[in-house]
């Protein structure tokens, strides 16, 4: 399934803006500029969490902002802004990236956070059978 959104203005909620939001299966792409031209990419299985947002203006038009926490170091934050179909949306990165960190048997993350003492701790946790 792939779905593809553009940013649109919080002027009656039209798409005038040059960013472009797809999501697919397994990535989740954002273009955006329109003379400087910025592709930012992220695998589906480092996205950790999802957070939607929709402010109240947001829910008069319609669309919202969605929050990809992710293990990517370049944008560990992405956010996809005044979209259209947002909550069907989240729910499908949601759904999507837990089957790809099952398919890719990347389920304990590998401590993203980078910080070796989680690691450390977590190999000599004494609940661990």
């Amino acid at each position: 399934m792939t779905y593809k959104e553009k940013k649109r203005s919080m002027f009656l909620g039209l798409p005038w803006t040059f960013t472009t939001y797809t999501v697919t299966d397994e990535f989740i792409s954002i273009d955006s500029g329109l003379l400087n031209k910025v592709e930012n990419d992220c695998y589906m299985y480092k996205v950790i969490d999802v957070r939607l947002e929709t402010t109240l203006m947001e829910r008069i038009l319609g669309i919202g902002t969605i929050h990809c926490f992710t293990g990517d170091v370049t944008d560990p934050d992405l956010k996809l802004q005044h979209i259209k179909n947002a909550k069907e949306i989240k729910d499908f990165i949601l759904k999507q990236s837990e089957q790809e960190r099952l398919k890719r048997k990347t389920l304990n993350m590998q401590h993203l956070d980078g910080n070796p003492e989680v690691s450390r701790m977590a190999a000599m946790d004494s609940c661990r059978s």
